[in-house]
């Protein structure tokens, strides 16, 4: 069996690096090398430069994990040749053509953009949208972490259209959090099944990588297993 492969993690919207730390850390004390990308949620094309750049940085084969709009970044540079497997949590899985509304539109409309903020034409999630839409499984400490952390986000990500898929060439797994008001879990279901993703259900809000992180760190594991040769 050939050295263990890094994990690269990419963030979604409102977020950044810290979002993935409850998966990070088993990780790393099991050995593994991990890179969080800190993308800028200003563009699809600079939140994929950034996540290539970290797959550029990492050693050998990888395993790409994105969360929500993450999903969307990872589908673009999942074809690089150093990733084997995908894994999507609560996340955007696109094909090629499709921007975030078009992509959406498969299902009902969620809660989340009643709480959206506009400020120097940058959006972020107000206090209220992160106990309500976004984090509502969470601890109300670990909720004002994240209002404190999150990266405000271009509305530009809402244009960019994926022109990749890389799901079609590469496996993937798919978590659904069933109890998501951020990204309608029908619309994940639908998208998992679409890609052929090896699907597990969580009962779980938004980020399910923070609510359940064993189970979550489970399925990363498993494409890991999956994907050695």
């Amino acid at each position: 069996m050939n050295a263990k492969p890094t994990i690269v993690f990419v963030h979604g919207l409102w977020a950044d690096g810290t979002s993935w730390n409850k998966v990070i850390t088993p990780l790393v004390e099991d050995g593994f090398e991990v890179i969080s990308v800190q993308n800028p949620t200003t563009s699809l094309d600079e939140d994929v430069a950034a996540t290539n750049a970290a797959l550029e940085r990492a050693k050998g084969d990888v395993i790409l994990v994105g969360h929500s709009w993450g999903g969307f970044v990872i589908t673009e540079s999942g074809v690089h040749p150093k990733v084997k497997g995908l894994v999507y949590i609560a996340a955007f899985a696109p094909d090629k053509g499709e921007t975030v509304p078009t992509l959406s539109a498969n299902a009902a409309a969620t809660q989340l953009s009643d709480f959206l903020k506009e400020t120097n034409g940058l959006l972020t999630v107000s206090k209220e949208g992160v106990a309500k839409a976004f984090a509502g499984d969470l601890s109300k400490s670990e909720q004002e972490m994240i209002y404190a952390v999150q990266q405000p986000a271009s509305p530009k990500v809402f244009a960019g259209v994926s022109q990749q898929a890389a799901w079609k060439t590469k496996p993937s797994w798919y978590v659904v959090a069933s109890e998501d008001k951020t990204i309608n879990p029908k619309l994940e279901e639908w998208m998992a099944k679409r890609a052929k993703s090896k699907t597990t259900v969580l009962d779980a809000g938004h980020v399910a990588m923070l609510s359940k992180p064993k189970e979550v760190l489970a399925v990363i594991l498993d494409a890991v297993k999956s994907t050695a040769k």
